[in-house]
């Protein structure tokens, strides 16, 4: 493997955290959205790197899966938040009480 092991896991924190910033500190729910789409990516290059590092085909199968996943929500999440906007007019997620 050219990247150590402990980059990768280093660059999956990082994204982590700023998913989890993005999620957290956004007023809106198309960037918590965004922000739980980048946290899942975030697993996924934890997984790869996992793969690469011992050599079994397990992990980039789970990010493969990951990834399905991860499309799904978006379309069944931005499905809902249109939904959403219809009704209320809004996407700030104070006004859905």
């Amino acid at each position: 493997m050219i990247v150590p092991y402990s980059h990768v896991l280093l660059l999956a924190g990082i994204l982590f955290l700023m998913g989890m910033l993005c999620a957290v500190t956004r007023r809106n729910l198309i960037m918590i959205l965004l922000g739980l789409e980048i946290m899942l990516n975030a697993g996924a290059v934890a997984f790869i790197g996992a793969a690469l590092r011992w050599q079994h085909l397990e992990g980039q199968a789970i990010a493969i899966f990951i990834l399905a996943v991860a499309a799904a929500e978006v379309s069944v999440g931005l499905a809902l938040i249109v939904c959403a906007y219809k009704q209320k007019g809004s996407v700030d997620p104070g006004a859905y009480n």
